[in-house]
């Protein structure tokens, strides 16, 4: 991969977010006094802040992409320190959790994204990584449900374990589509007494804009059959 393709994906901007969840809005009326959109106001994202580098469209959905289904592991290194740059360096965490894969899909693919953009996380703020929690439920896709579908969809599909409590702990996904599965995720990890969750993502759908401006198409068979193919089946 040339230094001019990893050089192209922009960090998202907006003139309106919510100071939580960090969603971007076109104008401020989903937004309180305080800054805050109506899922962070009533508590359904689960998590307490979430970052993202940037919108999941063009160059960075190709490059995602490439690295998630073609298995271009290698990617991870730069991927990650894109996704450092949206961290605030004045945040403290005691452990980096990856957002886990069913261990079936983790068979199929082979290794798990997320887990490799949180090892270049943990080298860069000295935090370690740790398997705190578990998914209990292989759930069906996510696309074409609404938000409440989709938090139905994963509800209680997460189990993290005790050792969790009192910890202050950042969750590694590749990419935020609703917030529906990061924050079942956290929610997991708040019952097993996680004080603080903070999400960091690679990238996020970003609702501003059309499907077709965001460059909404469907995979590449020859990207998902990666998915498909048994580890060491491909170089």
């Amino acid at each position: 991969m040339c230094s001019a393709c990893l050089a192209k994906p922009a960090p998202i901007t907006a003139d309106y977010y919510c100071i939580a969840c960090k969603t971007p809005f076109v104008n401020p009326f989903p937004l309180d006094e305080q800054g805050l959109c109506g899922l962070c106001r009533r508590g359904l994202t689960g998590f307490d802040a979430a970052y993202t580098f940037g919108s999941y469209e063009d160059e960075l959905r190709q490059l995602i992409h490439l690295f998630k289904y073609v298995g271009i592991q290698t990617l991870a290194k730069p991927l990650g320190k894109l996704m450092l740059t949206a961290l605030p360096r004045d945040r403290s965490f005691d452990v980096i959790v990856p957002m886990p894969l069913h261990w079936m899909k983790r068979w199929r693919r082979g290794f798990n994204q997320s887990e490799l953009l949180a090892r270049q996380v943990s080298r860069r703020w000295n935090v370690p990584v740790k398997h705190m929690v578990r998914r209990t439920r292989n759930t069906g896709a996510q696309a074409g449900l609404s938000n409440a579908k989709r938090r139905e969809n994963v509800s209680r599909a997460f189990r993290a374990n005790g050792a969790v409590k009192g910890k202050r702990v950042l969750l590694v996904d590749d990419v935020m589509t609703t917030g529906a599965t990061a924050g079942a995720c956290a929610r997991a990890l708040k019952r097993a007494g996680a004080v603080h969750v903070t999400l960091l993502t690679l990238a996020r759908v970003d609702r501003r804009l059309t499907p077709v401006a965001r460059g909404a198409m469907p995979i590449p068979e020859s990207f998902r059959s990666f998915e498909n193919a048994q580890p060491g089946s491909i170089a």
